[in-house]
């Protein structure tokens, strides 16, 4: 497995303040919260940090600001994609004179371009800079998939150096797996395990902005072995990532709800989004303190408090 980026990913929020100005500030107090609970990576400016509505300086200003905070400790990947190919190709380079460590190009949205031209697109953004380069497969959002066989040409590309992959298409993704070198990080909080399992590389997560320590040690317990552990952890973890992310609202606006109600920087979300009601906020701090009753009894004593379940609380017999 090649994890270019580390294998604990989190596409971090844009924090703004109450004005809905970029509030650097809290976004580098972010960032160092998320790498001390076990993120290898944050990437910026993606669907979660509303790249929509921010502009081009102040996309600049956040990697800036990130990197300045996390330093060599973890991969700052930024979003630059957009649906205009020569607008993309120049916000790559931005982002490269900002000291970003790769980029996170989405498949261009609404023209619906057909795949020999999508993969022009993407040729063109990874030729732009000196930086690896994730295709940023969400379908949903886009209109347009990158079929496999597409992905399979592009893995050809020097630069081009894996996948965020929220196409859900297990059979699709396993297809490249086996026949290219490309690291797969899912974007679908539900497949960190799964995809984990079958030689991904990780997974980039909108949960992850406010439990980073309980997503990473799922991948840690498999890496130790314990498949039944990494089970558990994915269990206990799942009603979060459904209350998070399929419960109706964007996760980018129960992401800011929760940090908001947990006292961690955040901010409002922009039009055309709006905030998550009372009661939404109010089942997101139970589940929230659920998964953390759950889990972090399990915090071994290791550096960065990472969590790791003991192989007592397993089941006792495995299917």
């Amino acid at each position: 497995m090649t994890a270019p980026f580390g294998r604990a990913l989190c596409a971090m929020i844009t924090p703004f303040d109450g004005d809905g100005t970029l509030d650097l500030d809290g976004a580098q107090q972010l960032a160092e919260r998320l790498v001390d609970g076990g993120c290898d990576g944050l990437v910026l400016s993606g669907t979660t940090g509303e790249s929509p509505t921010t502009s081009d300086a102040e996309k600049s200003a956040l990697v800036r600001a990130v990197v300045e905070a996390v330093g060599a400790r973890a991969a700052v990947v930024a979003g630059v994609g957009s649906a205009d190919t020569a607008h993309t190709a120049e916000l790559a380079r931005q982002a490269e004179r900002a000291g970003a460590d790769g980029l996170l190009v989405v498949t261009p949205y609404y023209s619906r371009p057909p795949q020999d031209a999508l993969a022009d697109h993407f040729r063109t953004v990874a030729d732009a800079t000196g930086l690896p380069l994730l295709l940023y497969d969400i379908p949903g959002r886009t209109g347009t998939r990158i079929e496999p066989d597409t992905m399979i040409r592009l893995a050809e590309h020097p630069r081009i150096a894996g996948v965020k992959d929220c196409a859900y298409d297990l059979f699709g993704t396993q297809t490249v797996l086996a026949r290219t070198e490309l690291a797969y990080y899912t974007g679908c909080e539900e497949f960190i395990l799964p995809l984990y399992a079958l030689g991904g590389a990780g997974y980039i997560s909108t949960v992850a902005n406010a439990a980073p320590a309980e997503l990473r040690a799922i991948i840690d317990a498999f890496d130790a072995g314990d498949t039944a552990g990494a089970a558990l952890l994915q269990r206990l973890a799942l009603p979060l990532m459904e209350q998070m992310m399929a419960a109706g609202l964007p996760g980018t606006v129960t992401a800011k709800a929760l940090l908001t109600e947990l006292g961690l920087p955040s901010g409002p979300v922009r039009a055309p989004l709006r905030a998550a009601d009372p009661v939404r906020v109010a089942e997101l701090r139970a589940t929230y303190e659920a998964l953390a009753d759950g889990a972090r009894p399990a915090i071994a004593d290791e550096p960065g408090g990472r969590l790791a379940v003991p192989r007592s609380s397993a089941p006792a017999s495995r299917p």
